[in-house]
């Protein structure tokens, strides 16, 4: 027997067995530091930018010095110990260092975030709800104004700090631990999702678009990018200027990336954040579909208790997409439009495969979203033991399987 234990955030994790005669590729996730470790390995990363210069020659005393916390930060505390560290050595008063972070790009204004960021203790947060707390920063290419979070506007320097992740669904790079649209306003943040909606994937292009204007109105020239590691460590940080931190740390989250022939009937996944919303489960479905052959089963295993939107109960009992979309987009509300972008990636991820589900959903929830329920753990065992081939996926909405 073949056998691999699979954590899904319940107090025992999967136990998964493959026949002899089956074939099973199980994803080892990426390993990281914690605590100490993760404070040096982020120090050593501010002082030793390779292209650019490290972070102590981005700063004078008397600069008003504010770090831009985005996203889900893996090692978030101390991380920025060693960034507000960093500043102060470099004579910087810490009174003058603002650690600024934002909610999550949900639906009231993004619905992008697979988990809500951590939030660190003495951070001001950012509110793109009142308008009064972002500032005009520029136009963009077609002359539509870029409102930014009035801090970042005012600094002397920003320092960009975010995670560099995968996202299946989005079809590669994820769009949290960004600055754009995380710290834009309430409206900016609604347009790329409105365009998200309407377009899904083939918006994407203005959204890199928007950014590029963001960190280049803006001014960014230190840019820490972080790549997670299992179970919430930090796997790698990279420093500079943002393009080189971006492709240094798309580098080091190949690891998350690994290339599978995309030939499995099976894969079995589970979530970094076991108690994620569906937008997690969306990500994961992503990842096994790249994993299996067209007509296999995902099953994604998750403490997920809370139900998808109206709009997507609606497309799974029969309406068409296009026009439940449509009617969303019309409806002006941010909730319904975060929903109709999370079906339409779920539809394209999904595509002709099957869903299988352990969560905290009760049985007739799922049913009714017509996806294959695992009532128990021993559920999803079997489908294991029954497979002729068999992917295993831990953290799988972080995950972007590259075809073998």
């Amino acid at each position: 027997m073949h056998r691999i234990t699979l954590d899904y955030g319940a107090a025992d994790p999967l136990v998964l067995e493959c026949r002899d005669d089956a074939s099973m590729v199980a994803f080892d996730t990426p390993r990281g530091v914690t605590g100490d470790e993760a404070r040096r390995m982020t120090a050593d990363a501010l002082a030793a930018s390779i292209h650019a210069p490290p972070l102590v020659a981005h700063v004078v005393p008397g600069d008003r010095v504010v770090v831009a916390l985005a996203g889900d930060v893996p090692q978030l505390e101390h991380v920025a110990e060693a960034v507000v560290g960093c500043l102060v050595a470099a004579g910087v008063d810490a009174g003058d260092v603002t650690l600024l972070q934002a909610p999550r790009l949900g639906a009231d204004a993004g619905g992008f975030a697979r988990v809500s960021p951590a939030m660190i203790a003495g951070a001001e947060m950012f509110d793109p709800v009142l308008d009064d707390a972002t500032s005009y920063l520029a136009a963009d290419e077609s002359g539509r104004p870029l409102y930014l979070a009035r801090p970042l506007v005012d600094a002397d320097v920003v320092v960009a700090v975010g995670e560099w992740s995968w996202n299946a669904a989005l079809g590669g790079r994820a769009i949290e631990g960004e600055l754009w649209p995380t710290f834009a306003r309430a409206s900016c943040r609604r347009d790329l999702l409105l365009s998200l909606a309407r377009r899904g994937r083939g918006a994407l292009a203005d959204w890199k678009s928007g950014l590029h204007d963001v960190l280049w109105q803006l001014g960014v020239c230190a840019s820490l990018r972080l790549v997670r590691g299992a179970h919430g460590t930090l796997h790698a940080a990279c420093f500079g200027l943002p393009d080189e931190a971006s492709q240094r740390s798309r580098a080091a989250a190949a690891g998350w990336s690994p290339s599978i022939a995309a030939d499995a009937g099976l894969a079995i996944a589970s979530l970094s954040d076991p108690t994620a919303d569906f937008g997690a489960i969306t990500a994961a479905v992503a990842a096994g579909a790249r994993a299996t052959r067209p007509g296999g089963t995902v099953c994604v295993a998750s403490r997920l208790s809370e139900k998808p939107g109206i709009i997507f109960e609606r497309w799974r009992q029969g309406a068409p997409l296009e026009g439940l979309v449509h009617e969303a987009i019309s409806s002006g509300d941010n909730t319904l439009l975060a929903d109709a972008l999370q079906t339409r990636l779920f539809a394209r991820a999904l595509d002709d495969r099957r869903l299988v589900l352990l969560s905290d959903l009760d049985e007739s929830t799922v049913e009714d979203l017509e996806f294959g329920h695992a009532a128990t753990p021993d559920v999803v065992e079997r489908l294991a033991h029954r497979a002729e081939s068999l992917v295993v996926l831990p953290e799988a909405d972080r995950c972007f399987p590259r075809q073998a």
